[in-house]
């Protein structure tokens, strides 16, 4: 199979502008041949057992699954990921957090003490619901020296990301998780109950991040019928009477774990920025910072401790 034949044989399914980006994609990532190459039509040179996998990659593009699942990797930042149907498939949007916190980790300063201000050579990092381990083993390659943990409910997820780590040659601490259930709480204020004895505070982390499931079950229409098939439900979706259950439970446990002067990251829903906003400063969070993504969405905020 060719690359011509590759994009109109999908092209059932896609525009034919879509169904030649990724024929372009499966040939430049899975199989490491360029435009260029395409053009000179090395595509014709593939030895028989890629011949047969770009065959059974075809029909699985033909069921409408997502390139990036069907080929078994993704690009994010610079670097390949494996991915399967258990995780997220990275977005360009997640690597613009990363950004972020490279950008303005490496400067800490110290609530109630404006001019004081300390750069951290060492930065312990935690990042809950790591998926793929996008963000993760991203900012372990990144930041020099970093210490980063990742945290997921999900074996299968872990299984994936430790993978990743390996892949991508650094050093991330796997854990496996349940931010709503198994982590202590500090005091709150009335509105924030708590579910769980409070414990004494650890305060081991500069950063904490996260993008975690934010959106809600009434959003599913307008969504893509490929993301809803094959991505994991589990990392995508929160009640339509809750859509900060995350944030919430993530916010709480950076009062304990998080340094003071330390950092928390989160990638969110647009829809709920002001909410999200008002409910750590109600939490005492201080210098909340919204910022908005590539498309002009605000995309992700952080907060102080």
């Amino acid at each position: 199979m060719t690359y011509n034949e590759l994009w109109r044989q999908i092209a059932h399914i896609y525009d034919d502008g879509e169904a030649k980006a990724i024929a372009r994609m499966v040939y430049e990532v899975r199989f490491g041949l360029s435009p260029s190459d395409l053009f000179l039509g090395k595509d014709t040179q593939l030895s028989t057992d890629d011949q047969k996998l770009l065959e059974e990659i075809a029909q699985r593009l033909m069921t409408g699954e997502p390139v990036q699942y069907a080929i078994g990797l993704a690009e994010f930042g610079g670097r390949t990921f494996h991915v399967e149907p258990g995780v997220l498939i990275p977005r360009p949007e997640t690597y613009e957090l990363c950004q972020w916190i490279v950008s303005s980790g490496l400067q800490r300063t110290f609530p109630g003490c404006p001019c004081l201000s300390a750069v951290v050579r060492c930065q312990k990092i935690l990042d809950i619901g790591t998926g793929s381990g996008c963000i993760a083993c991203t900012l372990a390659a990144d930041i020099p020296d970093a210490q980063v943990t990742a945290w997921d409910i999900s074996e299968e997820a872990l299984r994936i990301a430790a993978e990743n780590a390996k892949r991508i040659g650094v050093t991330v601490r796997f854990e496996q998780r349940d931010i709503l259930n198994d982590t202590p709480s500090p005091s709150l204020p009335p509105c924030y109950p708590l579910a769980t004895p409070l414990l004494p505070p650890c305060y081991e982390y500069d950063i904490i991040v996260s993008n975690p499931p934010y959106i809600c079950e009434k959003e599913k229409d307008g969504m893509e019928q490929n993301v809803l098939d094959y991505e994991p439900a589990l990392a995508l979706f929160v009640p339509d009477d809750d859509p900060l259950l995350f944030y919430r439970a993530i916010a709480r446990y950076g009062l304990t774990a998080l340094k003071p002067g330390g950092r928390l990251y989160f990638e969110i829903n647009p829809l709920y920025a002001d909410a999200l906003r008002d409910m750590l400063s109600m939490m005492s969070w201080h210098d909340i910072e919204i910022k908005e993504d590539q498309f002009g969405k605000q995309r992700f905020i952080k907060a102080s401790r």
